[in-house]
C-alpha cells in the first residue's frame, strides 16, 4: 500500500495526481441552501403580516364583507321605468273641466277674452260675465279659483297651470264639478301658452320609481 493511500481505502484507490479524493459531501452548500430558504420564508411571513395589518387599519378585506351579513355592501340607487302616481292618474284633462269666467274688475271685456283663450287651450267654458256681489270689485290680486271640495287636488291644480299665482279656494257646499275663475284687479293675462303647457306636463308626468341594488 502506498503511503499516499488514505487509511481505510484498502488500496483500492490510488492517488495519481496532486489532489486528494473528496471523502464526504461539502456541507457549506447545504447550509447556504437552508439559510436562503429560511430567509425567504421569513420575508414571506413578514409581507403577509404587513398586508393583514393594512387591511385591519384601512378597513379592507372584501372577502370578509362578502361572508358577513352584507352591512358593508355598497348600495346603489337606480331609476326604474316611470310609473303613474295616484295623484297624476286622478288629474282630469282640460277638456274635462268646465270653467266659469267672471270679471270682478272695472275693466270691461276681460271675462270674454280670457274665456276665449281658455277655450283655445282645451278647457270647456261655462258662464261668462261679471262676478257676483260677493266678489265684485273686491278681488285685489290676480284672481281666485273656486271649486267644490273634490277639486282641490284634481281640477284646481290643472286650471292653476294657466294662472299659477291665483288664489285657490274650495266650497264644501258647492255642487257639481264646475270651477269659477274670478278675475282680480292685478290680472293682465293668462300664463303664456308655452309656460302653461310646461307646467301642465310637469303636473301630470309620472314620477320614476327608484330602486336600490347592493353592489356586492
Amino acid at each position: 500500500m502506498s503511503m499516499l493511500t488514505p487509511p481505510g481505502m484498502g488500496g483500492k484507490y490510488r492517488i495519481t495526481g496532486d489532489k486528494y479524493p473528496r471523502m464526504r459531501p461539502h456541507r457549506r452548500r447545504g447550509r447556504l441552501f437552508v439559510v436562503v430558504v429560511a430567509c425567504g420564508t421569513a420575508l414571506g411571513m413578514a409581507g403577509w403580516g404587513t398586508l393583514q395589518l393594512i387591511d385591519v387599519f384601512t378597513g379592507g378585506g372584501g372577502e370578509a364583507s362578502a361572508a358577513g351579513s352584507g352591512a358593508g355592501c355598497a348600495v346603489k340607487s337606480t331609476k326604474a321605468s316611470p310609473v303613474p302616481s295616484a295623484s297624476a292618474a286622478a288629474l282630469p284633462r282640460p277638456a274635462q273641466i268646465t270653467v266659469n269666467v267672471l270679471n270682478a274688475t272695472t275693466r270691461s271685456g276681460l271675462a270674454k277674452t280670457t274665456a276665449d283663450e281658455l277655450k283655445k287651450r282645451g278647457f270647456k267654458i261655462g258662464e261668462v260675465g261679471n262676478a257676483t256681489k260677493q266678489y265684485d270689485k273686491k278681488v285685489t290680486g290676480i284672481g281666485i279659483l273656486i271649486g267644490p271640495s273634490a277639486s282641490l287636488n284634481t281640477s284646481l291644480p290643472v286650471l292653476a297651470t294657466q294662472l299659477d299665482t291665483a288664489e285657490r279656494r274650495t266650497d264644501a257646499a258647492r255642487k257639481g264639478t264646475e270651477i269659477d275663475l274670478i278675475i282680480g284687479d292685478r290680472f293682465k293675462a293668462l300664463n303664456s301658452q308655452a309656460a302653461a303647457t310646461k307646467a301642465l306636463t310637469a303636473l301630470t308626468a309620472p314620477a320614476p320609481a327608484a330602486t336600490t341594488k347592493k353592489g356586492c
